[in-house]
């Protein structure tokens, strides 16, 4: 299985364990709205993701959400699966999963920035840096 084929296996697996359904997967990873639920079986089976900086983007912020997760809770694989499906009131009351798949990029990065410190302040690092100018 190449490197791409086993990401995408992983993505949908990951997605399985959050307890995401398939329409939700679509939305989350950035598919086209046209493809058809049965299709991501395919991404279980040796299917790449399609190669596409936008759901290049979110399987990254994606993977980094699940690893804030792990280090938050490393010894209880259940609470990480419980937050997501919490309301939240940093996220207007809304459940991080909801938000992530209601708003998309955004509020896949919303979401990040409340579980990893790290990727906060690396924006805020960048942010720093274009408002200092050359």
């Amino acid at each position: 299985m190449s490197e791409a084929a086993a990401l995408a296996s992983m993505m949908i697996s990951l997605l399985d364990h959050w307890g995401v359904g398939d329409r939700e997967k679509i939305s989350l990873l950035g598919l086209p709205a046209s493809t058809k639920p049965r299709s991501l079986q395919g991404y279980h089976h040796g299917k790449a993701l399609p190669d596409d900086e936008n759901v290049m983007t979110r399987v990254e912020h994606l993977l980094g959400i699940s690893q804030a997760l792990s280090l938050a809770n490393p010894l209880n694989e259940r609470a990480a699966v419980m937050w997501l499906h919490r309301r939240n009131r940093r996220l207007n009351g809304r459940t991080p999963l909801a938000t992530m798949i209601d708003d998309g990029l955004d509020g896949i990065t919303r979401v990040r920035i409340q579980l990893d410190c790290s990727y906060d302040w690396y924006l805020d690092e960048q942010r720093a840096r274009t408002q200092a100018g050359p």
